[in-house]
């Protein structure tokens, strides 16, 4: 990288880009007067002012970095500032992968749906449950079906959730919406 800014020392225009992006406050940026310090091999150096804490984090040739800024005094801490942004990163990285997005998958089945389509239905949804899919299965009612009797529509939908080979619960029950029937099932 370029100095274009031979006055600035290289980290400190490091600092202002990468704390643009990142809202820690390194070194100079703290305006904390007094500040509880840790030091760079985890010991507690105490409540010291920030000119002094500035000069221990430069003897030691790392930068003060402020941890939690909300609390009273604020937490800095000596360290390596790049090394301290790729272990934020890594740990917000590590935390998006445990995060596992449901989605919620749906099938359409109507009323003369044959028993080999349902199969062939049912065995896409036990893939969709088995992958950790929550699945949304309608009843599709055209015209004046929509007003046959209730228990007759809703053994249609149990054709299809008894062809299902992976253990499932049902997370909302069956119901009426404008389409027809419909229900929601993930695995158990």
């Amino acid at each position: 990288m370029v100095n274009f800014y031979p006055q600035l020392p290289m980290a400190t225009i490091l600092a202002k880009i990468l704390t643009s992006q990142n809202k820690t406050k390194i070194n100079r940026q703290i305006r904390a007067k007094e500040l509880r310090v840790i030091g760079q091999d985890g010991e507690n150096l105490g409540v010291i002012s920030l000119e002094e804490a500035i000069k221990n984090a430069q003897s030691a040739g790392l930068d003060l970095i402020e941890i939690s800024p909300n609390s009273v005094p604020p937490i800095a801490k000596i360290a390596d500032y790049g090394k301290f942004l790729y272990e934020q990163n890594k740990k917000q990285k590590q935390a998006k992968a445990k995060s596992h997005t449901t989605e919620v998958k749906t099938i359409q089945v109507k009323l003369g749906t044959d028993e080999n389509d349902l199969a062939i239905k049912a065995r896409k949804v036990s893939e969709w449950l088995s992958e950790g899919n929550r699945v949304k299965i309608d009843l599709f009612l055209p015209g004046r079906t929509k007003f046959m009797e209730e228990n007759f529509l809703k053994d249609r939908i149990n054709r299809i959730l008894k062809l299902i080979s992976v253990d499932y619960k049902i997370a909302i029950p069956i119901k009426k919406d404008p389409k027809g029937l419909s229900t929601i099932i993930e695995k158990k």
